[in-house]
């Protein structure tokens, strides 16, 4: 008797359908020779710090006496609900599961996770949790859910072990997540007072939002000119926008220059014609069609990924978290299958077998999502699940469009005397070809009809313009930077079919990426819900909190920043590509950790260490009773009576030791602190002093 073990009920059910004759049961279904049961996604999760190491002094709430926490062996405990009580149906169902395993007439078990490393933990755990003895454990490798891929993948199953690779990164990427995780999340917690939860890939997400609005916020405009032509010839504006430009006290030599452009002839000096074929985008990653439909839709990376993982499990789309653009050449039969079934809905394809579609170098575990050849029926699904699915489907067929769009490239190089070349540049879309179905930014660009030799009217004038600041992220410009968080921004990625993507493949297989395309979702997800970040429409900007969170982690030390996130994910493709053991990864994690809880010597003067939350300092100054720490300042505790004594945590932007404030509550001057910063950004160096009441700068260095 073979036991499938699936990550969801949906999932079994579709086996169940697949395979057919089978009788329901109390948690599982039964057929003459095989047993399908399912998990609830995790019903395992590692063990809370506690397990491991058990608070010295007693207290059952996070404390400092139990961290760092870095286990010699993870263990996996039964999965707690919400309000972290026992989560009855999770106990039912492990026992189910557990029943099924050691059924005596069961010597086959079945991992069905979903066909990702996650997925293959997850089974994995169950089986290992409740399994008494030994028994031959196989893997059902979806790439969709249709039932004829279902059939196909049961009578083609492999041993699990051969997934033994993907397993050691999902395991390695869990221990390290939850090290990062729990390790500094506890500790920022206790510093600061405030829930922070901090980890390996949600820091540098939040970071990069942070960063990019504080340059926005911080953006000083410089006023600049340049010069430009529009004047009129052959009854056509011919627009000439110099490369020159000129500072903004620099009018005079602006008009000087427009002058002097204006004193020469300009004549077309070379006119190119050619005639090409345009290509459209490639298929989709999760992350590219996210990003289409956060633009076009205004549709966030939660909401997209929901409802391409319900098509998926629905049987009309493939498996969606994959971070390929191309399809695996042992899939040419299957699309050659979806294709006809297109043909036979009247949308001209054909098959092509290109290196530029088809590319086993540029897949790591899946494909690119595509329909399946099961199509949904008409009013079948909602307005959101349509957009998804069309958007799939319209690129598809654009890919395997029998008719190309033919289009006639114009270059047209005016010379100004001999000052300057400018260079036009039109297209014109001849045969529209595969652009009737896919949606495509590309827009005719008609040039003026001149030709070679023509004179063309100029009228150079300075033109009064603004340097511009950085735009907010929105989910494309954030997707392509969790990509890549190294590759600049203005280098645009080309997604047209045959474009040179060596390098972009090279970066993410390397684990250069912050985060996957499996767990970049969920991750950005949580950062909003943390209110970190939020979005609107498809831009993402900073919130207080996430404000908060990133200032404290710096006023703690912890840098968690695209470098150190990105050497870790390339540490964790290494344990894929077992060039490391899971054990290797992990330490380079808990060395990671172990600094940010060593005691740094440093002078009184460059100390920023603000202690912990709740730390009493000393006493009042004023009323006698105690200051202590708190989240934005040290405190009067007797602030409830009318005492507003306060030493701020952080002023012109340098942070205020507790040693500083001990000093300053003990003497009433603190030592000399270095790095203030002006409103006008100007830094300088200066004492605290405590005077009538409040805390104030002191300059004079006499003073004792």
């Amino acid at each position: 008797m073979i036991l499938i073990i699936a990550e969801k009920p949906s999932l079994g059910r579709n086996i169940a359908a697949s395979i057919g004759n089978f009788q329901r049961r109390d948690g599982y279904l039964e057929g003459k020779e095989c047993i399908i049961t399912w998990a609830f996604g995790h019903l395992f999760s590692l063990a809370d710090i506690e397990y491991y190491n058990p608070p010295k002094d007693g207290n059952p709430h996070w404390s400092m006496s139990n961290l760092p926490c870095f286990p010699e062996e993870f263990h996996y405990q039964i999965k707690k609900g919400k309000d972290q009580k026992d989560d009855n149906g999770v106990i039912k169902q492990i026992e189910v599961i557990k029943a099924l395993c050691n059924r005596e007439d069961v010597d086959t078990i079945v991992n069905a996770g979903d066909a990702d490393r996650e997925g293959e933990i997850i089974i994995r755990n169950c089986i290992s949790n409740v399994l008494e003895k030994p028994k031959v454990v196989k893997r059902l490798w979806l790439p969709d859910q249709t039932p004829e891929t279902v059939l196909s993948a049961f009578n083609s199953m492999k041993d699990d072990s051969e997934y033994d690779s993907l397993a050691n990164e999902g395991y390695a990427r869990t221990y390290i997540d939850w090290l990062y995780g729990v390790n500094l999340t506890r500790y920022a917690t206790l510093r600061t007072g405030t829930l922070l939860r901090v980890g390996r890939v949600i820091v540098p997400i939040v970071k990069a939002i942070y960063d990019r609005d504080m340059a926005i916020k911080n953006f000083v405009p410089e006023k600049y000119y340049s010069i430009s032509s529009k004047e009129m010839t052959n009854g056509q504006v011919v627009e000439l926008n110099s490369k020159l430009r000129f500072d903004g006290k620099k009018f005079n030599d602006a008009e000087k220059k427009c002058s002097e452009y204006n004193s020469c002839s300009a004549v077309v000096s070379s006119l190119k014609r050619k005639k090409d074929t345009l290509f459209c985008g490639k298929l989709y990653s999760l992350s590219k069609l996210q990003s289409v439909l956060g633009k076009k839709y205004k549709m966030s990376m939660a909401q997209s990924l929901e409802i391409v993982q319900k098509l998926y499990e629905e049987g009309y789309l493939t498996y969606p978290r994959t971070n390929s653009e191309y399809l695996a050449t042992a899939e040419k039969d299957k699309v050659k299958k979806i294709l006809a079934g297109c043909a036979k809905l009247g949308y001209p394809v054909a098959f092509k077998d290109k290196k530029t579609i088809f590319d086993d170098s540029k897949i790591e575990s899946h494909s690119a999502i595509t329909p399946t050849y099961k199509i949904p029926s008409k009013n079948s699904l909602s307005v959101p699940e349509t957009q998804v699915y069309s958007t799939v489907f319209r690129r598809f067929i654009a890919v395997f469009c029998a008719e190309e769009c033919i289009v006639e490239k114009v270059e047209m190089t005016v010379r100004v005397g001999e000052l300057e070349d400018f260079v036009l540049k039109g297209l014109t879309i001849k045969e529209k070809g595969w652009t009737k179905y896919d949606d495509t930014s590309q827009k005719d660009k008609i040039l003026p009809e001149l030709k070679n030799g023509d004179v063309v009217n100029i009228n150079f004038k300075p033109c009064e313009k603004e340097t511009s600041p950085p735009k907010h992220y929105t989910i494309e410009t954030l997707n392509n930077y969790l990509k890549n968080p190294f590759r600049e921004e203005k280098l645009a990625i080309d997604d047209s079919v045959g474009a040179d993507d060596a390098e972009e493949y090279k970066a993410m297989f390397e684990g250069v990426e912050l985060g996957t395309e499996a767990t970049r979702t969920g991750i950005i997800d949580n950062a909003r819900k943390s209110n970190y970040i939020q979005l609107k429409k498809d831009v993402y900007t900073i919130l207080p909190d996430g404000i908060y969170m990133i200032e404290s982690l710096a006023r703690l030390g912890i840098n968690m920043d695209k470098h150190k996130t990105s050497d870790m994910g390339k540490a964790l493709k290494k344990v894929f590509r077992n060039e490391i053991e899971i054990r290797d990864s992990v330490l380079l994690a808990e060395n990671e950790i172990k600094q940010y809880f060593e005691i740094k010597q440093t002078s009184i003067e460059d100390d920023a260490d603000i202690g912990f939350f709740g730390d009493i300092i000393g006493i009042c100054p004023i009323c006698g009773s105690e200051v202590k720490r708190g989240k934005f300042s040290y405190g009067c505790m007797n602030y409830k009576n009318g005492c507003k004594f306060k030493i701020w945590t952080s002023v012109c932007n340098r942070t205020i030791s507790v040693s500083n404030a001990k000093l300053l509550l003990e003497t009433g001057r603190s030592s000399k602190i270095k790095g203030f910063t002006s409103k006008k950004g100007t830094q300088f160096d200066a004492y605290l002093k405590i005077s009538d009441g409040q805390c104030v700068f002191d300059f004079d260095e006499k003073a004792t």
